[in-house]
């Protein structure tokens, strides 16, 4: 039996199965007008009463169409009275069910695709494709009817009293202000300017999870796959990056073998040209990698996110950036809660916020609806000062897992040549978590004053205290 008979005999005689995917099947899925016919019958009986249709009725709404070809009709019936029901597993519908609307969205857009660059297509042009191509890519079914507030008490008070999943840090005060690291179904964004160290947090980040024993997707629209494991090798393998060309391969491989043996997880690394994909590739990505390579990542990193496409609006379509990015960034978070895990991504900021040493949400590039959408989100600072101490400043700007103001600021230390973050001494955090720069009050849209800021920052000095690491030898 072909899957498009077997979906359309489930539709009629099994309601759990139709409940969940009848909302995901289109039509136009069905290239046999019979079937597609007999779908629209179906769609249209269910829609109206809101309850199955039978064989009987089916053949009685069929006989009033009198627009279908007679050819149509006779196929339409033969069919209906040539459905036999075989009950199948309920899981193995749904998935084939979803797999095959799959295939046909990606098969559907290919053709919609090619009728485009021929000149037969009305109402779309080139322009156009990769937005068909990745809402095709980006096909999926959601089962989930939503949270009954009355009837699910019990599950409700259990998620209350449960440990929630999450993502740790090697870097302590990431982890006191996060409550024990990153939740999964979440957006998390760090916010820099040009050269303070956001791809080098990420890669940092990445390699910390790696260690203990996660799965990591490393995506990157901006440097190469080799330039960002690089960087992870340099981290992880305790290597300065400029030395890693030419480092004796025996050594690099001893280190390597320690590495494997030390974690589980694995990392994978993947390059996309700058500003082409968005949320839609990224879902197919992950697709992918667990139909080929049985591989699940806990954590997405994303650098960055300015760079990406919204899969719902055109690239360079009229639209402001307020509303592009916003777009990007509810995909992102779609993305996240569609897969169960946290996504961290990287954002610049605007020009006038490069050169503040305090910057703010205002301070974000391109648009402010970034910070509306996102669960967490903090800014790294660095001056020439603090560069010297080989220290990054870390302030809070957003954050739904714990109070905002608790540590909105503190310092970690960094360790460019090894591209490596490390906690500070204590010492240098004493002043910071409890104090707050002074603020210019002449205007309240102002910067903050800058002489005080500086004041401020230097008196923050800590002595670097770089820590142990995996591999020394």
């Amino acid at each position: 039996m072909r899957v498009e008979q077997t979906i359309l005999s489930s539709l009629i005689y099994d309601e759990g199965f139709t409940r969940k995917v009848l909302p995901f099947l289109k039509q136009e899925y069905f290239h046999d007008q019979t079937e597609k016919v007999l779908f629209a019958c179906i769609e249209k009986f269910i829609e109206k009463y809101n309850n199955l249709p039978t064989k009987e009725t089916l053949l009685l709404d069929i006989e009033k169409q009198d627009k279908i070809p007679e050819q149509v009709y006779s196929g339409v019936v033969s069919y209906i009275n040539d459905i036999v029901y075989d009950k199948k597993d309920p899981q193995w519908l749904v998935d084939n069910a979803e797999k095959f609307c799959q295939e046909k969205a990606v098969y559907n857009a290919i053709m919609e695709s090619i009728s485009i660059i021929d000149g037969n297509s009305k109402g779309n042009d080139k322009g156009s494709i990769p937005t068909i191509l990745a809402d095709a890519l980006g096909v999926t079914f959601d089962d989930s009817i939503g949270h009954d507030f009355l009837q699910d008490s019990d599950e409700r008070f259990e998620f209350y009293n449960k440990k929630e999943d999450r993502i740790p840090f090697d870097l302590e005060y990431f982890n006191k202000i996060t409550k024990g690291g990153i939740p999964n179904k979440t957006l998390n964004v760090l916010l820099a300017g040009t050269g303070v160290g956001k791809t080098l947090a990420m890669c940092h980040m990445a390699a910390s999870n790696l260690v203990d024993g996660k799965n990591v997707l490393y995506i990157t629209l901006e440097m190469a796959e080799e330039r960002i494991a690089e960087r992870i090798d340099s981290n992880l393998l305790n290597i300065p990056l400029e030395e890693i060309e030419g480092f004796p391969k025996k050594i690099y491989d001893d280190k390597m073998n320690r590495l494997r043996l030390k974690t589980s997880g694995k990392l994978i690394i993947k390059e996309y040209p700058t500003a082409t994909v968005g949320s839609g590739h990224f879902r197919h990505l992950l697709n992918d990698l667990r139909q080929k390579k049985n591989f699940e990542p806990d954590i997405l990193y994303v650098d960055y996110l300015n760079i990406c496409t919204s899969t719902r609006l055109k690239y360079g379509a009229n639209v402001n950036s307020y509303t592009y990015i916003k777009s990007i960034a509810e995909e992102l978070r779609g993305l996240a809660v569609e897969r169960d895990i946290p996504i961290v991504s990287a954002t610049q900021t605007t020009r006038s916020g490069f050169t503040n040493s305090d910057p703010g949400l205002e301070d974000t590039s391109e648009s402010f609806a970034l910070p509306a959408t996102v669960d967490f989100m903090c800014a790294l600072i660095s001056t020439e000062e603090m560069e010297q101490l080989g220290q990054i400043m870390v302030k809070q700007l957003k954050n739904r897992y714990n109070d905002p103001t608790t540590h909105k600021r503190f310092v970690i230390g960094v360790d460019r040549a090894k591209m490596r973050l490390f906690n500070a001494e204590q010492s240098a955090q004493v002043d910071i978590v409890n104090d707050t720069p002074v603020m210019n009050n002449s205007n309240f849209g102002e910067r903050y004053d800058e002489e005080e800021n500086m004041k401020w920052m230097t008196k923050t000095a800590g002595r670097k205290d770089f820590s142990k690491f995996l591999f020394d030898g």
